[in-house]
């Protein structure tokens, strides 16, 4: 079975100017661009751009930045005014062919519309993905992604997995990589082979395993819920779900 792996990283509503969401893209694109060669240079859409070049060479300054991310806001359909509540968004991918696709949600302090988010997929079948997904390269990923966004979780996994290990609508999701912010509560004790890596002061990062699990596993999917139950009994999978609008 082929699966689509992808790695995402999710927090709650949080209140940020552009400029500060600005200042987290620009650190999380130069950890990006250590990571592998792969993210060195993003590019985004707009008119007139090179034909030569799979868009707009996305440069990874602040300022610059800031502008993108004033670009991404959403607007009301009558009278196109600002949704502030809802912050910034912005995409960019890496290639013409085989592309990785950079998306984000930043800012947004509504709780409505989901979370803010960042996730890293291809767009359609990618050798260049394969290969990364199969390195360490995932695990320096969700270090970059949680250093610079601090997210309340990230997670490496496959939509497949997600699909059969997930229980609740909004919850944390648990890959074969799995990144939990301190804010979510403590770690409980984990079975081999489980290896916990602390995240600066921010977090913890869970290695499943060394490589993707996969759905078409048993033991994978059986492995994976089993860890999925221990931290749900610690409280660290379910996150407060908006109540009924007043």
């Amino acid at each position: 079975m082929q699966e689509d792996y992808y790695v995402g990283a999710y927090w709650g509503p949080r209140q940020e100017t552009a400029l500060e969401c600005a200042r987290r893209a620009e650190l999380f694109f130069h950890m990006l661009a250590r990571c592998d060669p792969a993210f060195a240079q993003w590019y985004r859409a707009g008119r007139g751009s090179p034909r030569e070049l799979p868009g707009w060479p996305v440069r990874p300054e602040m300022k610059e930045l800031e502008t993108l991310l004033l670009k991404g806001r959403l607007r009301t359909d009558v009278g196109r005014e600002v949704m502030e509540d809802m912050g910034f968004r912005q995409m960019a991918w890496n290639a013409k062919k085989e592309a990785i696709m950079l998306r984000f949600i930043c800012g947004k302090y509504s709780p409505w519309g989901g979370p803010n988010s960042c996730v890293l997929s291809p767009l359609g079948k990618s050798a260049v993905w394969e290969r990364l997904v199969r390195s360490p390269v995932p695990a320096e990923v969700l270090t970059s992604v949680a250093t610079a966004w601090d997210p309340d979780y990230a997670m490496a996994s496959s939509s497949q997995m997600v699909d059969l290990i997930e229980k609740r609508k909004g919850e944390v999701r648990v890959g074969w990589l799995t990144y939990l912010s301190r804010r979510l509560g403590h770690l409980p004790p984990l079975p081999a082979p489980v290896r916990i890596e602390p995240v600066g002061t921010l977090g913890w990062l869970l290695v499943l395993s060394p490589e993707p699990m996969s759905a078409s596993n048993p033991e994978h999917v059986a492995f994976t819920a089993r860890i999925r139950e221990l931290l749900d009994r610690a409280g660290l999978i379910q996150r407060p779900q908006p109540g009924p609008p007043a």
